[in-house]
């Protein structure tokens, strides 16, 4: 099966060092067929050219809505492969999840791309990373359904301290896919959360 594009679209105000762990490790997942896309600052695009392609224009300047299929939480139907066929790029939403979840996806990507295919990957909010890979193994011919997830996944940070991240990701070899500098950086914060 062809594999589509990924483009993650930038929807935080800045490029703050989680989401760069998360951008870094998805495009370690993309191999190669990963882009970046509303990146407006020079010195951002600078840093993640670093990764992977990166551009100042958003995804709705670079393609016609009918040539996206967008991962958005709230969409009614769940991703297939034969999905893929139809579309140029599945994009993800550049945005770091709230606890409870606000529906951002849909507000500032899905309404925005009047004719897009909006696709979900399951309940809960997944990280960018491991939407990448989700879509990856679905384009590779594997059923959403045989993909296992886990949910609140606890980080120990340090003697007798832990974070519980309330997000979905997928379970690979047994354990969460969570990037390790994401978690390198949750250590080096500590109890400063």
């Amino acid at each position: 099966m062809r594999e589509p594009l990924i483009v993650v679209e930038h929807l935080e105000p800045e490029l703050s060092e989680w989401l760069l762990a998360e951008y870094s490790h998805a495009a370690e997942i993309a191999g190669g067929r990963l882009l970046i896309t509303n990146v407006r600052s020079g010195e951002e695009r600078r840093r993640l050219s670093r990764v992977c392609g990166v551009r100042r224009e958003s995804v709705a300047e670079i393609f016609r809505p009918r040539e996206l299929l967008v991962l958005d939480p709230r969409a009614r139907r769940r991703l297939r492969a034969g999905d893929m066929l139809r579309v140029k790029a599945v994009v993800i939403g550049g945005i770091l999840g709230d606890d409870p979840p606000q529906g951002r996806t849909k507000k500032l990507l899905t309404e925005r791309l009047p004719g897009c295919i909006p696709r979900n990957i399951g309940r809960g909010q997944f990280s960018i990373d491991g939407s990448v890979y989700i879509v990856r193994e679905v384009a590779a011919g594997r059923r959403l359904e045989d993909i296992p997830t886990v949910e609140d996944v606890e980080i120990p940070l340090e003697e007798g301290i832990s974070i519980i991240l309330p997000f979905s990701y997928p379970l690979v070899d047994g354990r969460p896919l969570i990037s390790e500098g994401l978690v390198r950086y949750l250590r080096r914060k500590g109890a400063r959360f």
